[in-house]
């Protein structure tokens, strides 16, 4: 049951302690990487790690605490999580201190360092994608997936990802791998098949599927390999046998409206998948319908991507419509499709759903204003740990900056910000300068480069995150920038220089087909009028 405790009327009511906000496991990142970087009694006897790499190890060790506290939790779904929160920082604890005794990463010889990362030590992978790609017959299979028949071997992952397999080698591997069956957790058969005939190339697969199948998978990735239809109904005996996946990968696979389907009529349960990605596919608007249908069936979804993949507003709709029961979603790509206005304002509508979301790419969707603003509205009062928002290529212009500059203002974490070839002008790009003026401590990329900018702006947006303390780009390229304003902010960024991204696509002389240039003196009593532009969220 939920902890119970009574309120100041002396009413009862229950608290759940499980799982932790967003907000709080990002907190616990934070101080775990400060543990692992900063002197301690255990950093001073093992050693310290560098700030990136102990950012790295932190959020490594969270997730690994994370899934086994979750675990735990879901097999006492009554309890109040209370000895689940128990679990998680035990776990964090003493994963803390084995990956300081293992130390940190250090080069030798001059070499890249080759220390495995916290997952790697963690994982038994046998991977042969590593080299260059080549075709493995029956002979060289026999060679390469030795390791796989040693007696008592403990591998859970295997990438066979670069190397192209023929029916001889398919053969070899097929009792190799149905030995597996019991240990396998994540397969990754991404381009394996690369230069084969269709119909060689479909033996291969349902070699391997039949091989597979009834294994337990939490991933599985079959991208690049041109699957379309048929292949996806290839890998049918494995697709079907799958009720615990947690990681589907179908990137650059042909996946049409046909193949979508077959996806959704395959795999019987999608409940506790958590990554989804359909990028660069030709699924069309029919397409979205079906994948639709999958994510409307995967509640626990919170990394899903379905960027190139020609869906116009109809799918796009059904498809923002769908993500609406996605509630744990953290990251979101739909980049270079075609929803249009209509699609932006339902996606704007599943964003709010979205509390967790710390990543969202959503360039190149024909958001116009209109969709913008409604997108922007909306993440300015959720999504409180935002991260990453790119919104370029929406035609968007000055109008839509007052929405877009209070969202940004609302979000302090945001380490990217990307709203390159649109149309904001110095009006929008200045109010866009003075929502980024305060805090924002986490900045590293801004990019309102193609903008039809000029100097005022520039300016005013180079004055504004110059001194981020983490900065590492302002990309203000293929703007209109005069040859002072250049020279201008060349020398705010005297102290930075690498920080300030190239401007040798500038024209200081452009102008666009509906105005003539705007000249310095109106960029000059334009930055005047916003000078005192305050950006805030409205109640």
């Amino acid at each position: 049951m939920d902890a119970t405790t009574m309120n100041p009327e002396g009413r009862a009511f229950s608290i759940k302690l499980w799982p932790p906000s967003q907000t709080t496991r990002l907190l616990l990142v934070e101080r775990m990487a400060n543990n692992l970087s900063t002197p301690s009694i255990f950093t001073r006897k093992y050693g310290s790690l560098s700030k990136e790499e102990a950012r790295e190890n932190a959020k490594q060790i969270e997730e690994v605490a994370f899934s086994t506290a979750n675990q735990h939790y879901e097999k006492e779904p009554d309890g109040d999580g209370g000895s689940a929160v128990q679990l998680y920082a035990k776990e964090c604890s003493k994963l803390i201190l084995e990956v300081l005794k293992r130390g940190p990463i250090t080069k030798v010889d001059g070499e890249e360092p080759t220390s495995k990362t916290f997952n790697e030590a963690c994982e038994i992978v046998f991977d042969i994608s590593k080299g260059q790609r080549a075709f493995v017959e029956a002979e060289e299979a026999e060679e390469l997936l030795r390791p796989l028949k040693e007696p008592g071997n403990s591998y859970t992952k295997i990438c066979f990802s670069n190397r192209s397999f023929g029916l001889g080698a398919a053969r070899v591997a097929e009792p190799i791998l149905a030995s597996l069956k019991d240990q396998l957790k994540e397969v990754d058969l991404s381009d394996f098949i690369a230069g084969r005939s269709e119909g060689e190339a479909l033996e291969v697969m349902a070699i391997f599927s039949e091989a597979l199948e009834g294994c337990v998978l939490k991933s599985l990735d079959l991208s690049n390999n041109a699957l379309g239809e048929k292949g996806v109904r290839a890998f049918g005996a494995l697709l079907k046998s799958q009720s615990s996946l947690e990681e589907l990968y179908l990137m650059n696979d042909g996946i049409s409206e046909e193949a979508a389907r077959a996806v959704c009529e395959l795999i019987p349960s999608t409940e506790k998948l958590r990554v989804l990605q359909f990028h660069n596919n030709m699924t069309g608007d029919e397409g979205a319908l079906a994948i639709s249908e999958v994510v409307k069936q995967s509640p626990m979804l919170e990394d899903f991507r379905c960027s190139s993949t020609r869906i116009g507003s109809e799918g796009g709709v059904a498809l923002s419509e769908a993500l609406q029961t996605c509630t744990n979603l953290k990251k979101l790509d739909l980049r270079d499709n075609m929803f249009g206005v209509e699609a932006g304002v339902a996606l704007s509508k599943a964003l709010a759903k979205h509390a967790d979301l710390t990543e969202a790419y959503l360039s190149y969707l024909n958001l116009e204003d209109e969709g913008a603003v409604a997108i922007a509205n909306v993440l300015k009062e959720s999504a409180s740990a935002l991260e990453v928002l790119e919104v370029a290529g929406n035609d968007i212009t000055a109008e839509a900056a007052p929405a877009l500059a209070a969202c940004i203002a609302a979000k302090q974490l945001i380490t990217k910000l990307n709203l390159a070839e649109n149309e904001l002008r110095d009006e929008g790009a200045i109010q866009i300068s003075k929502a980024l003026e305060d805090g924002h401590a986490q900045l590293k990329e801004v990019d309102l480069s193609s903008n039809f900018m000029r100097r005022a702006g520039a300016r005013c947006l180079a004055h504004a995150v110059v001194h981020k303390p983490g900065l590492k780009l302002l990309n203000i390229n293929g703007n209109f920038i005069s040859d002072e304003g250049i020279d201008e902010v060349k020398n705010i960024f005297n102290e930075f220089p690498n920080v300030l991204g190239s401007l040798d696509e500038n024209d200081p002389e452009g102008e666009d087909d509906n105005e003539s240039g705007e000249g310095e003196d109106e960029g000059d009593e334009l930055e005047s009028k916003l000078k005192n532009l305050e950006v805030h969220q409205e109640d």
